[in-house]
């Protein structure tokens, strides 16, 4: 007689505790009638029933789970997503530095005519002083401000009682910050261990500032450990284009070099695969020790790689061995380091340099020193808070899509933009196929802005630093030239009609004045300029009843661009707009005059 077991049928759809139980009471009925009877609450056989059902339940709950969490759209914990986004090369940075600018005053005794400060006294207030908020938080100056610059403010601060001559001069000038402090920490390293790692144990680290062992070998962050080559900036000493690119980028061969990873709890430092010993090593793999010998032959009848084998070659970097590593990284005091108008109003730690100190009068330099103040006329704010998990999930697709690569006309504007601001950045540009070059050229149109707010013409320096910099992020097959957008200066005629009780002289300064607030945002390169809005921005002026009409033209001669443009050729038939080549941007560049108009 054949087994019944032979051809039991398993419900593999009961995955909770009571189908389980439902389907292991149905089996023992079934299969064991005259073994096991007693299936009560209070019996053996239902305490061995609930047993097994519970533990199945629980397997079933982790193996589902687990299976959720092998997946960037089903995964639940943070931590798990955060590893979804390394695998895409997505840097995760838990904790953000934020930005702004300060204003920092000092008292300087006058020179011996009181006519102004005595330039003697006027120091220049190093990079890496400290201010505080009133909220706790730290900012760093990031940059040296000299109080000796032509364009600071100075104003009369003291004045002898008597004779009403100015005794202290004050100055103004500004500099920017970044939130948190530095902070070092140093580690003892022993033996060489391959991809050796160091933590630093705080949630609100921001970056890695520098590595260094004990020999004074400086270590490079990159952003994969396979990456050998990074991008250091050289000061520009060109004084007709630093304005513009303060540095020239330079690349760098880094055999020292970590990656860094981020959790809510720490910062964990990995450096590579290689020692000193074998820096001496070539950096490429030999082909006979790459190849597999796949047949257990003395020979291979194709070109099979193991791609471990790899690291026998580059090692990805240097592992320290045998010093001690100090680490300079900057830290917020927390998660939350903006900080409204007004607020950051103390120095922490003031570093104040002076020419030929060991000269001067000691009482005096402390006085100058005692005198600092500074304050942030703007909130200083960023997006400092950590996405959440359906934020993160975004980001991470983003990045994946993206890959640090410039593929489409948009990735070559946002990577534009996003070049580093040390070296340098430009108003506007424009990316346009060029259409009579046989391969896939790219032409990049840029442009500047003077400090004054009108247009110029993106310097040498610049350009390279820009090129430099896409030539690390294009595809292999596309060509980058870097060229200038033609500017083309418009002047602008109007004539409305202004209420009967109103003065038309004031209704006339309130055109203008809306006008020129309409124009101070500069268009972008191959953007139409539009006629339409100035006469909404007229009609919308206090007092003006109607405006009658409104003239645009070119505005050529000394003070302007030398770009010819038919004005009228590009505007369109209806009137509304005036077309703008691919490689042309529009400015009225004197509002004050280039702006025209009657009111009746």
């Amino acid at each position: 007689m054949a087994d019944k077991r032979e051809n039991i049928t398993v419900n593999y759809l009961s995955r909770d505790f009571s189908t389980i139980k439902e389907d292991l009471l149905d089996h023992a009925k079934r299969y064991y009638p005259n073994t096991f009877k007693d299936f009560s609450d209070a019996g053996f056989g239902a305490l061995m029933v609930d047993a097994v059902s519970y533990i199945g339940d629980i397997l079933s709950f982790y193996v589902d789970y687990q299976a959720n969490e092998s997946f960037l759209a089903t995964a639940i914990e943070y931590n798990n997503i955060v590893k979804h986004g390394e695998a895409v090369g997505y840097r995760h940075q838990t904790t953000r530095s934020t930005y702004g600018v300060v204003s920092v005053y000092i008292t300087v005794p006058a020179n011996s005519s009181n006519t102004g400060p005595d330039t003697t006294y006027i120091p220049i207030l190093k990079a890496g002083t400290t201010f505080s908020s009133n909220g706790g938080s730290n900012f760093t100056l990031m940059e040296d401000i000299n109080f000796n610059d032509p364009n600071n403010e100075i104003v009369v601060a003291l004045t002898n009682a008597n004779s009403g001559l100015p005794t202290k001069f004050a100055i103004r000038a500004q500099g920017q910050v970044v939130s948190g402090e530095l902070r070092v920490k140093t580690f003892d390293i022993g033996k060489f261990i391959r991809f050796r790692s160091l933590s630093i144990n705080s949630p609100f680290v921001t970056e890695i500032v520098s590595v260094t062992d004990s020999q004074g070998r400086q270590y490079y962050e990159v952003d994969h450990l396979s990456q050998n080559t990074i991008y250091i900036p050289i000061t520009n000493t060109d004084s007709n284009s630093n304005v513009q690119a303060p540095t020239i980028i330079k690349p760098f061969i880094v055999p020292r070099r970590f990656i860094t990873r981020r959790d809510s709890g720490a910062m964990t430092i990995t450096f590579g695969y290689g020692s000193d010993d074998q820096l001496s090593s070539p950096s490429l793999a030999e082909a006979r020790d790459v190849v597999l010998d796949l047949h257990s032959k003395d020979y291979v009848t194709d070109m099979a790689m193991d791609p471990t084998l790899l690291i026998k070659g580059d090692k990805f970097g240097v592992a320290p061995s045998n010093t001690k590593i100090t680490v300079i990284y900057r830290a917020n005091n927390s998660n939350n380091s903006n900080a409204a108008a007004g607020t950051i109003n103390q120095p922490s730690s003031i570093l104040m340099k002076f020419n030929d100190s060991a000269t001067l009068d000691v009482t005096k330099i402390t006085d100058v020193r005692g005198s600092l103040e500074v304050t942030n006329g703007r909130p200083v704010q960023g997006d400092v808070a950590p996405p959440t998990a359906k934020e993160l999930r975004e980001l991470i697709s983003g990045a994946h899509a993206a890959q640090n690569r410039a593929v489409t006309m948009q990735d070559y504007k946002t990577l534009v933009l996003s070049m580093p601001p040390r070296f340098g950045g430009v108003k506007r540009c424009s990316i346009v196929q060029d259409v009579d070059s046989n391969l896939r050229n790219i032409n990049i149109y840029v442009i500047n802005e003077t400090p004054a707010g009108r247009l110029e013409l993106t310097n040498s320096i610049l350009k390279e630093n820009l090129k430099t910099w896409l030539n690390t992020k294009r595809m292999i097959n596309d060509s980058i030239d870097i060229l200038d957008a033609k500017v083309v200066n418009l002047g602008i005629t109007f004539g409305a009609i202004a209420n009967a009780n109103e003065n038309k002289t004031i209704v006339f300064d309130r055109i203008i004045n809306t006008l020129s607030s309409l124009l101070q945002e500069k268009l972008d390169i191959g953007e139409s300029f539009s006629i339409t809005d100035l006469y909404s921005a007229i009609n919308a002026t206090p007092g003006v009843v109607d405006a009658t009409f409104v003239k645009v033209y070119q505005k050529t001669g000394a003070g302007y661009s030398t770009t010819n443009l038919n004005v009228k050729s590009y505007t369109t038939p209806d009137g509304r707009l005036i077309a703008a080549p691919k490689n042309v941007i529009y400015e009225v560049r004197y509002p004050n005059v280039d702006i025209q108009g009657t009111v009746r």
